[in-house]
Parts: C-alpha cells; structure tokens; sequence
C-alpha cells in the first residue's frame, strides 16, 4: 500500500493557512530545496484540493526562469485533483477526482506506487485526517507566528501520540517527519 503524507510549511504558532507573507516558495534555503527534491524522488503523486491546485497552476508554470527545480518537478509529476466543479484541469498529468475524496484516496493508496503527498488543501487535509488514511507527517516550521488561521489538524481531533521519524534544521526552518502511533482501540481501515 502507498504511504500518503501531507507536507506543509508552518507557522511557529500552528497556522498553515498563508494570511500574511511568512512563506515565499522563491526564497527557500539550498537545505530546504534539497530536502523538498529527496522527497519528490520518494513520490510519484500529488494530491491536492481545488483552490490549492489552481493557485499552483496559476504560479509555477509561469515560472520561465525557475532555480528552485520546483516547475519542471511540478509539470512532470502525477497530479490528482479533488473537485466537484471542475471538468478541464489545463495542467499536464492531471487527473480529476470528482467522488469521495475519502474513497477516492483508498483506491490511489491501493494502486502501485510511490508516496501520494498532499500539500496546502487545508480542507482535504482535515477530511483525510479525520478519515484515517494519512501515514506521515512532513512539517516545514517558519519562524514567524501569524495569530490566526487554519491548522494542519481539524478543531476537536484528538491524535494522542505521534512518533518522530525524523528532524532536521535548514538555518531558521526546522523540518520534523512525524507518524501517527496506532491506537489499540482503534477499528482496522475500512476495505
């Protein structure tokens, strides 16, 4: 089975919701860049919601003179996008997912593969959350608190232990890989 992971930039204080300019994909560290590109030969599949999907689709492949590598790994890789309304998706390799995200997202996990990653897509995040399926956590933490917005896990859901996989510091950002330790009381994945 693959391994679904959400990776996200964040906030000291939680948020991962950009209100203000604490992130800017231009400006990431070499650590950074080589941290994000061991991950990508780790993947083969990103799987966002709608908003995030348009907002990367209208930025990167603008980007003619792209010294991140960011574009070229973002038009080649596999995209999966979660909509209802959406029927022409305007990006090389990718698929619309109409249905339920939820089953939509077991059935990709039980193709052949690599890891699916999912990044922004606040709310596809908290509905995949609270299905279950996520196997991994990758958190790119900035040092600015922002004082409000969404956060990774959806309000009142409860993850009692996480298990450090793995961390790393890139200059001011710290980068922590977690996985959700299984509960004993916990009911078996549905098929």
């Amino acid at each position: 089975m693959r391994t679904l992971v959400i990776t996200q930039n964040i906030t000291v204080d939680g948020s991962i919701e950009m209100l203000t300019d604490w992130f800017s994909p231009q400006e990431q560290t070499s650590g950074v860049l080589e941290e994000l590109h061991r991950q990508d030969h780790e993947s083969d599949a990103l799987l966002v919601g709608r908003r995030t999907f348009e907002a990367l689709r209208e930025y990167w492949p603008r980007q003619n003179d792209d010294a991140t590598g960011i574009t070229a790994s973002l038009n080649d890789q596999r995209k999966y996008v979660v909509s209802s309304t959406m029927t022409d998706p305007q990006w090389q390799n990718t698929t619309v997912l109409p249905g339920d995200p939820v089953d939509q997202v077991r059935e990709l996990k039980q193709q052949p593969g690599k890891d699916i990653v999912v990044t922004g897509s606040i709310t596809l995040c908290h509905t995949l959350i609270a299905a279950g399926l996520v196997d991994e956590y990758r958190l790119f933490v900035y040092p600015s608190v922002q004082g409000t917005g969404r956060r990774i896990f959806p309000d009142g859901y409860e993850l009692p232990r996480l298990c450090l996989l793995d961390a790393k510091s890139f200059g001011n950002v710290t980068y922590s890989r977690y996985a959700p330790v299984p509960r004993a009381d916990a009911t078996p994945e549905r098929p």
